[in-house]
């Protein structure tokens, strides 16, 4: 995966603070990608891209990632009509994450497992100690078998 189609990483002053865009690709050539509803500012989901997939989700305006677990690309929404129209794109200081504000075609969910936002549980300490997950959204957007099949 090549990261030739953005500029070479220089001098810190430039990365951190001024205006050329020079992505840090981790060793397997990933950046992470937090994803948020426009609107709401919401967290939908993290996902990786690659040089190419950051490329196509620039030219296009919609979301592409690289699938870890398929060896793929994978652009979000094309099965379940959920495309991730991007509004605008950031990168941290040290260039080395992007942040995607998007708006969610379809019935504006996110997340495969047919929520709103792949973040739909959260943390809970018990009274003994331990941790367990309770789910912050209640009800599915959608019943993901009708989408994705079984």
């Amino acid at each position: 995966m090549t990261t030739s189609i953005f500029a070479e990483r220089g001098d810190k002053t430039e990365i951190e603070t001024g205006a050329v865009f020079q992505p840090k690709f981790d060793s397997d050539g990933l950046i992470a990608a937090v994803v948020t509803d426009h609107a709401s500012g919401e967290v939908l989901m993290v996902g990786y891209m690659n040089a190419e997939a950051l490329r196509r989700t620039i030219e296009t305006g919609e979301a592409w990632y690289w699938s870890r677990s398929r060896q793929a690309y994978w652009k979000k929404g094309e099965t379940s009509g959920q495309i991730q129209h991007v509004k605008e794109i950031r990168t941290d200081c040290d260039q080395d994450a992007i942040w995607l504000k998007v708006e969610v075609a379809g019935n504006g969910a996110t997340c495969h497992t047919g929520f709103n936002s792949c973040f739909f549980r959260k943390i809970v300490t018990d009274a003994d100690g331990g941790f367990r997950l309770e789910r912050v959204e209640k009800e599915r957007v959608y019943d993901p078998k009708g989408v994705y099949g079984s």
